[in-house]
């Protein structure tokens, strides 16, 4: 398969089903900050983290890519819909009982936290506001062309899942969370 084709050098590329778009195009945002959070979520496995961490960080990653696939798929054609992987609720309850399991170690949240402390942890918190950007081109995306809303809730549940994690992570690692006062000039 060679790497290059030319095809795009104009400024377009192709949906799944073949439909040529813009390269700017919101859907081709949408699937590529999506390829942006998955390269993100890598970097975060790469760090020095316990092994259930870095095998559900795997299972999110094949999500992601079914996510992609879906946001890929020209909604125009019908006949995609069998050949594009689906999300399901089991994957969304998983992030939900990842949640619930990391958080029942953690100390309870009294105030908002700065990211950072160790690298993993930043590492964890530019993964978050990279979904919570896909998230909301996402949005705007289903606002002109719906698809499945299951990618949203995974999207939203994801970066809920990324602030658990690097909340985790910083117990893990010792690093202190720093609490946001606000200055509220009194």
């Amino acid at each position: 398969m060679k790497i290059y084709t030319k095809t795009g050098d104009k400024g377009t590329t192709s949906l799944f089903g073949g439909k040529r778009v813009a390269k700017h195009n919101i859907r081709i945002d949408s699937y590529g900050t999506v390829d942006e959070l998955n390269a993100n979520l890598g970097l975060v496995r790469d760090q020095d983290l316990d092994q259930a961490s870095k095998a559900g960080l795997i299972i999110i990653q094949e999500k992601l890519f079914t996510v992609g696939a879906i946001l890929a798929s020209d909604p125009g054609k019908a006949s995609n819909a069998s050949k594009v992987p689906q999300l399901k609720e089991e994957d969304i309850d998983f992030l939900e009982k990842e949640i619930d399991r990391m958080n029942e170690d953690l100390p309870p949240m009294t105030h908002f936290v700065l990211p950072g402390g160790h690298a993993a942890v930043s590492h964890c918190h530019v993964a978050r506001t990279v979904c919570r950007r896909a998230e909301r081109i996402c949005a705007a995306l289903f606002n002109l062309e719906p698809f499945d809303d299951k990618v949203l809730q995974y999207l939203n549940r994801l970066s809920d899942y990324l602030f658990v994690l690097a909340r985790c992570i910083a117990k893990q690692k010792n690093a202190d969370e720093v609490k946001w006062i606000p200055d509220t000039g009194k």
